[in-house]
């Protein structure tokens, strides 16, 4: 059911397909984790482009060839003119991507990852709009990740009671320990995983920007 995620620049739109992990062999071969389930993106010569891991800045490369190598979910692909594993190594981190009009044509119920992440998610037993797709995974079966829109509260009564007291002792103790104490801590917001499958996610609407979820008891416990 995936595809690829999307990136822009300037008015260029692009797809990320893949991001280079490390050298393969001595040669200028590159391992590449997929993020596109098209493995042609990755086998079929032709022109790709590279996007810098920290400027950004698209470079348009020629692919010459590509492999899958089982069991590791990697491929290993040639670009032109990288001959060596020291080439290759300056290309670590970089994504590969392709221009977003190439899109292959998808089959039914198969959807770009990109028209995915964003999609607010409703309960269609009851209507209620219980959180936003943010990215999907695959997992043995397309997993969908929801960010709830109804976040748990992440202090008990014993942390506020203890943060209290801290704060009265705050003259008491040293500077040291002030700082490693009060350090703010950043609460990742709460995801739940939801199989990507037609009995748990009856109706994916693209045009009006929504899915519904029709979860297993259990599944989805947003009230606890």
């Amino acid at each position: 059911m995936n595809d690829e995620q999307s990136t822009s620049k300037q008015q260029i739109e692009w797809l990320e397909v893949g991001k280079i992990t490390s050298p393969q062999g001595l040669k200028g071969e590159l391992r590449v984790y997929p993020d596109s389930d098209f493995p042609e993106r990755f086998t079929q010569a032709g022109t790709r482009w590279l996007q810098h891991p920290h400027t950004s800045a698209i470079t348009e490369v020629q692919l010459l060839s590509g492999r899958y190598l089982t069991g590791k979910n990697l491929y290993v692909i040639k670009l032109e003119g990288i001959e060596d594993r020291n080439q290759a190594e300056e290309l670590r981190d970089y994504k590969l991507l392709v221009s977003k009009s190439d899109r292959p044509k998808l089959q039914e119920d198969e959807y770009h990852v990109s028209d995915l992440v964003g999609l607010e998610v409703y309960d269609q037993e009851t209507g209620e709009n219980i959180g936003v797709v943010i990215d999907l995974y695959s997992a043995g079966n397309d997993l969908l990740e929801i960010k709830l829109h109804q976040q748990p509260e992440t202090t008990t009564k014993s942390d506020r009671a203890a943060e209290a007291k801290s704060h009265r002792d705050l003259s008491q103790i040293s500077r040291r320990s002030k700082r490693k104490k009060y350090r703010p801590q950043k609460n990742k917001p709460l995801t739940i995983f939801v199989p990507f499958v037609k009995e748990i996610v009856p109706i994916v609407d693209i045009a009006n920007h929504r899915l519904e979820v029709s979860p297993p008891d259990g599944l989805i416990n947003i009230h606890e």
